[in-house]
């Protein structure tokens, strides 16, 4: 009977929270509308990419997360709290833990719908293609918002009315979008804000949850990337819970800073960790291709390379426009998915581009000339005429720069070929395609 009455409380009080969060305003700005705000922003910004903000989901559902938690759950709670709502809920003959886990499950459920709410937008307004992995996404999707709501229920926990909770939110939401690579892509920061951002769960978060847009999203780092985000999310609630107050004439103690130390304490250790795991090393810029030249390029010759039907690096060509599904179709979906061709350095994202085409080139793959030729395409759609001929010139010209990839297994590709021979096929090929784009190198037609 007990357990019945418990329960009829816990389904009384969800429902009740949902109605007295649909009636804050300040917390509906923060769970649905500023979503939305940078989600158009991000939109604007990348509208270039193809597909447009696919490399961006991670970030902007982050900040859906991030500002329904942080920001609009202590909004509500210290709201209530001010009208002597928790003060009433405390005469219920229900356990306060019913209470708390119902309002958690309450802002779960909002923080889950804005979340559905921008994916569709995403789609709707950008034709950014769902998310290949719902079930992963989901499955993700629950530590990252566990970790935000901790720290969202510490923040509720320390202010003392609603102007507070914007000023200790703020505190939070802003390292994080503009140095904790949720605002700001992580590769475009300089070296020692990608070295502080893993302190930060903003990173942790963004890099779980754009693996859900993945074709074939990489297992690798996604358990510590979950751990740092439960390890922060376990230590803002059991302090949050520590130090929630139910009556608004109750302000908080000094003694209560000792305990948001504590919490601290496990931003600091997961970057501890992260650093001496080799996660915290800066991304590699390949901002070098931006002083190429046009006499530069006239520099480089084309009369070593290999036939488009010889054994070294073969190209098929240009595809024919069919209404019939073909398999150049399937590659050309692949690429436009593979998240190692959305990194935020157009001159990186091309030489991961150009590693595909040589690892199929080099494996002998059945279908490496359509590969090489789908590999050509996705660059003129992905970035600019006159930046693609720079990159490839400095692709040509300091072929040891940046990283390579050497194995594909999404895409197809088992096999993994030395770097070395990465390299030197990747420069056969950036000719091959620079020299397309000069004038001086002709497709066949057949």
């Amino acid at each position: 009977m007990k357990r019945a009455s418990t329960f009829s409380g816990l389904v009384q009080h969800f429902r009740l929270v949902l109605r007295l969060n649909f009636r804050t305003k300040q917390a509906l700005i923060y769970g649905y509308l500023m979503p939305v705000f940078f989600l158009l922003t991000f939109g604007s910004v990348f509208r270039g990419d193809t597909p447009p903000l696919l490399a961006e989901m991670g970030q902007i559902l982050t900040i859906t997360i991030l500002g329904g938690a942080c920001l609009g759950l202590p909004t509500a709670l210290v709201a209530e709290r001010e009208r002597g709502v928790w003060r009433r809920y405390r005469l219920l003959p229900v356990p306060t833990l019913t209470l708390v886990f119902s309002t958690l499950l309450a802002r779960l459920l909002i923080i889950g719908s804005a979340v559905v709410m921008q994916i569709f937008l995403a789609r709707l307004v950008f034709h950014t293609p769902l998310p290949p992995h719902p079930v992963q996404l989901a499955l993700i999707f629950l530590p990252v918002t566990f970790a935000f709501m901790g720290l969202g229920l510490l923040v509720a926990a320390l202010a003392d009315d609603v102007p507070a909770v914007q000023g200790l939110g703020q505190c939070l939401f802003l390292p994080m979008i503009l140095i904790g690579g949720v605002g700001v892509p992580l590769a475009a920061l300089p070296g020692w804000a990608q070295r502080l951002a893993g302190f930060m769960p903003g990173r942790y978060a963004v890099e779980s949850l754009q693996r859900g847009f993945a074709i074939s999203p990489a297992s690798r780092g996604i358990a510590f990337d979950l751990i740092a985000l439960s390890v922060i999310g376990l230590a803002a609630c059991v302090v949050g819970a520590k130090l929630f107050r139910w009556d608004a004439g109750k302000r908080s103690a000094r003694s209560g800073m000792g305990w948001v130390v504590i919490a601290l304490l496990s931003w600091i250790a997961v970057g501890a960790a992260a650093s001496s795991t080799g996660r915290l090393q800066p991304l590699p810029s390949s901002s070098g291709y931006e002083t190429i030249t046009a006499a530069q390029m006239d520099q480089i010759t084309y009369d070593d390379l290999p036939g488009d039907n010889e054994l070294v690096t073969r190209l098929a060509p240009p595809f024919a426009r069919s209404s019939e599904p073909h398999q150049s179709d399937e590659i050309a979906y692949k690429l436009k998915a593979w998240s190692p061709a959305h990194v935020a350095d157009a001159g990186q994202a091309a030489r991961n581009l150009l590693s595909v085409a040589a690892i199929a080139d080099i494996a002998a793959d059945l279908h490496e000339a359509e590969i090489g030729r789908a590999v050509f395409d996705e660059l003129q759609e992905r970035i600019g005429r006159d930046q693609l001929r720079r990159i490839l010139a400095w692709i040509i010209l300091s072929p040891d720069a940046g990283t390579v990839i050497t194995t594909a297994p999404e895409l197809g590709l088992t096999r993994h070929p030395p770097e070395r021979i990465v390299r030197e096929r990747s420069l056969l090929y950036a000719k091959k395609y620079l020299g397309r784009l000069l004038g001086k190198i002709h497709d066949q037609t057949s």
